[in-house]
């Protein structure tokens, strides 16, 4: 029974996954028309239109920390699904370019803040031989959000005429609103509770709830760790020596993360397939399938991440990453063909969703000291979503028709991306620690000295 209520815990928590990805992505079907109906400027609609989110995700990456440590996990994963329904019903109805920013932006938020605290949550309630799997749920449910919403694109097209994405945009209210209602049924953090509220009864409790067959050897346990931190004198400031190791680690992973271009593909895979010489619809229904192919290899991923474990997995990405991208970079390059490149297409998102994407929220949130759980996993997301909004805000000026840089060939692009994922391999091979079946705990005392 426990195991069931950890397992339907972590689930709950991993559901702000799917939102994030569903608005993530939804913004690609609206691209277009949006870009027709407002006839703005390729840099204003790079940095309004398209970009915003992602500047509203790097602020609430940034500082959602903040509330997550303040005020418990939990208060804050139900702040976040408010967040996501104001958005969707705000970017459904606004009738200009400003407003519709505006609340791109609170989704933004809402996206940054959720990449804090679901993973810190779901590691912290999870055991050891559990966590890559169950964190990994949050990367299932942003693949998961991520084809609904491309599938949900393809669905509205011809719904509401020139509205159609007003419909594409709104939809998100209805797991917004859902998944708000859900959250109210999962307890707090007991690692939080402990650690911050030094409320040991709750905290037992919930172990309790969780299955663990000893809670009060638990409880001690993060305590010990606690006090171990503490005397090695490095406080709560989470940019003091003692942390650098774990810093670098973070940053290096959520940099890594962005400029393999996932972002940029899928945000722009509509354009980016027209631009191989499919038809609009044709581009669009193409798109479902490269969803179709993150949920499956998000699958792979799922199933080794605790058994090969997190570096294995990365080194498989990266290889895979390397071949695709670069021969994704030759099919632009020679016009090699439409079907060819997209085949190459699928093999980078399956090299993704089995390396980098069922990893990186997993090992961000693992690596950090029970202390500075929530502090450091803000630092990890940050990186990950300022390289995110800087890649998507210069795209459109590299693809954009007639006034692209690459003229309508963007295979330069391609062959960065491919560069900087042979320096994820070196990196992976010669720096990353693997970190499977450990201790939370046990990872503090491994890397904290």
């Amino acid at each position: 029974m426990q195991k069931n209520q950890l397992f339907r815990y972590s689930v709950v928590a991993a559901l702000a996954g799917f939102i994030f990805g569903f608005d993530t992505v939804v913004i690609s079907g609206a691209n277009l028309p949006i870009k027709n109906l407002w006839h703005t400027s390729p840099l204003f609609h790079g940095f309004f239109i398209m970009s915003m989110a992602l500047w509203g995700t790097v602020l609430g990456a940034v500082f959602g920390g903040i509330p997550t440590q303040r005020y418990g996990r939990r208060k804050v994963l139900i702040a976040v699904g408010l967040l996501f329904a104001v958005s969707a019903f705000g970017t459904a109805l606004a009738n200009d370019p400003y407003l519709f920013s505006f609340f791109r932006f609170i989704g933004g938020v809402g996206i940054g803040v959720s990449s804090v605290a679901a993973p810190t949550y779901i590691s912290e309630i999870a055991t050891p031989g559990s966590r890559g799997r169950l964190g990994a749920m949050y990367q299932f449910n942003i693949v998961f959000g991520i084809l609904v919403a491309f599938l949900s694109n393809y669905l509205l097209q011809g719904v509401g005429g020139d509205n159609d994405w007003r419909w594409m945009l709104g939809v998100l209210a209805i797991p917004s609103v859902l998944y708000t209602l859900m959250v109210l049924g999962v307890p707090e953090s007991p690692r939080w509770l402990i650690t911050q509220k030094n409320d040991m009864t709750a905290a037992r409790q919930v172990l309790v709830q969780l299955g663990i067959t000893d809670p009060d050897k638990e409880v001690e346990t993060i305590l010990a760790a606690n006090r171990d931190e503490a005397a090695a004198g490095s406080g709560a400031q989470l940019f003091s020596a003692p942390y650098r190791k774990v810093l670098w680690l973070g940053f290096m992973i959520a940099f890594f993360n962005q400029v393999s271009g996932i972002n940029f593909i899928l945000y722009y895979a509509p354009e980016i397939l027209e631009k191989a010489g499919l038809a609009a619809k044709e581009s669009l229904l193409n798109s479902i399938a490269i969803g179709g192919t993150n949920l499956l290899f998000t699958f792979v991923g799922l199933y080794l991440i605790d058994r090969a474990g997190r570096r294995k997995l990365l080194v498989i990405g990266s290889l895979g990453y390397i071949l695709s991208l670069s021969m994704v970079a030759w099919s632009f390059y020679t016009h090699a063909g439409a079907a060819l490149l997209m085949g190459f297409l699928l093999l980078f998102i399956a090299a993704h969703a089995i390396g980098q994407g069922a990893v990186i929220w997993v090992f961000i949130s693992e690596i950090y000291p029970n202390r500075i759980r929530a502090a450091g996993q803000s630092f990890g997301a940050s990186v990950h979503w300022v390289f995110a909004a800087i890649i998507t805000l210069v795209t459109p000026v590299f693809l954009d028709s007639g006034n692209g840089i690459f003229k309508d060939n963007p295979w330069p692009i391609f062959a960065f991306f491919a560069f900087m994922m042979l320096l994820q391999l070196i990196w992976t091979l010669t720096k990353m620690p693997e970190t499977k079946g450990v201790s939370l705990e046990g990872l503090e005392k491994r890397l904290m000295h």
